[in-house]
């Protein structure tokens, strides 16, 4: 529909799609340019003191973030990976004190002092944990995508003793998904380690 009145207080098409986006680009880019001249550190902001494979660090974030972004993107420990990044997959599996956790799920600030064992964290200079060689003796892994996670896992399995039958191990690994399949690898991988220990 074409007007022919083009006041100043018509309004069409046209001027309302103008006038929306100058009045978006404000309200954005106010928040934006404050930001610039403000200290950087948001309100919500905390230090979280925990220990990283033996390291003590004190890293900044937001009250929001995870402990795998904690991880990945904080302290460059970029082994746990973020596969699903809702818990259900178990790539991002680390352990928080001995136990494991899905990393994803857990809140940075909810490990202030704690100590975390990430995939970088398990062997011992070049001597790999007994876990990660049985991966590597019984191609427990494909892609790779999933291994940090399935090991960590795996770990975690050996400690809590649940290691009695392959069909046990399958249980108590359920939360973890291998889209390779390698599935009877990592059952005989954990198996083999845990008969060694």
């Amino acid at each position: 529909m074409n007007e022919t009145n083009t006041g100043p207080f018509t309004i069409n098409r046209r001027r309302f799609v103008r006038a929306t986006a100058a009045v978006g680009g404000m309200v954005t880019a106010a928040p934006l340019l404050a930001g610039c001249a403000a200290d950087e550190r948001a309100e919500g902001t905390v230090t979280v003191n925990l220990t990283i494979n033996g390291d003590k660090r004190g890293v900044a974030v937001d009250n929001r973030t995870s402990l795998l972004d904690l991880l990945r993107e904080r302290t460059e420990l970029t082994g746990t990976k973020k596969g699903c990044n809702q818990g259900a997959c178990g790539a991002c599996t680390v352990l928080l004190g001995g136990r494991r956790v899905n990393s994803c799920l857990t809140l940075a600030v909810m490990c202030e002092g704690a100590e975390v064992t990430t995939i970088e964290g398990l062997a011992d200079g070049d001597r790999l944990h007994p876990l990660q060689q049985a991966f590597i003796d019984h191609d427990a892994f494909q892609c790779g995508y999933c291994t940090s996670g399935q090991i960590l896992s795996g770990v975690a399995c050996i400690t809590e003793g649940h290691t009695g039958s392959p069909a046990e191990i399958r249980e108590w690994m359920s939360g973890n998904i291998c889209r390779c399949g390698a599935y009877t690898n990592i059952v005989t991988a954990i198996a083999q380690t845990a008969a060694q220990a």
